[in-house]
């Protein structure tokens, strides 16, 4: 058992089936205060994408969605075009996308857009309701977490049979 567990330690760490696509770069870059709008957003992972499951949203501070393409995948980055180009105000972007070897990726950032040559953007705007289903627990958690309670269960009554059956030998 320990030569296994030894050969594990040493093996295990540098399996590359653990590796997750992360991203590495970002157009607008998180965080930045643009003069002019941008046309376009790309996201820019550490593995390529697998263009089927690329999903990039942008949003104004409302949580409105800005009208934009469908998501361009070429390698390991992800665009969308963005018609028209936002106004001033704070943007969020949000990504899921799946790399090729099946691993997901999800986050996202915000932008600023200062242009002096547009008109300051709306401090307040509708509510925006959530879509059906959100809130709470993420579904993924809530599941592993059924799992786990269910093994537990099972434990405790195979314990228990064998406890019992001890007893009345």
């Amino acid at each position: 058992m320990l030569t296994f567990a030894a050969f594990a330690a040493v093996l295990l760490p540098g399996s590359p089936a653990w590796a997750h696509a992360e991203l590495i770069a970002s157009t607008p870059v998180r965080d930045a205060t643009l003069a002019q709008a941008p046309t376009a957003v790309t996201v820019t992972f550490s593995e390529r994408l697998n263009p089927e499951f690329a999903t990039i949203v942008v949003s104004d501070s409302a949580r409105r969605r800005l009208a934009a393409s469908a998501p361009v995948v070429d390698a390991g980055s992800g665009t969308v075009t963005l018609s028209p180009p936002p106004g001033n105000g704070t943007y969020t972007v949000a990504y899921r996308v799946v790399s090729v070897d099946g691993h997901t990726a999800q986050g996202s950032y915000t932008f600023t857009v200062a242009d002096p040559a547009l008109p300051a953007a709306p401090t307040t705007g509708p509510p925006v309701a959530a879509p059906a289903g959100s809130g709470g627990l993420p579904t993924g958690p809530l599941i592993g977490l059924g799992v786990f309670v269910a093994a537990i269960t099972l434990l405790g009554y195979v314990s228990w049979r064998r406890h019992r059956r001890g007893e009345s030998q």
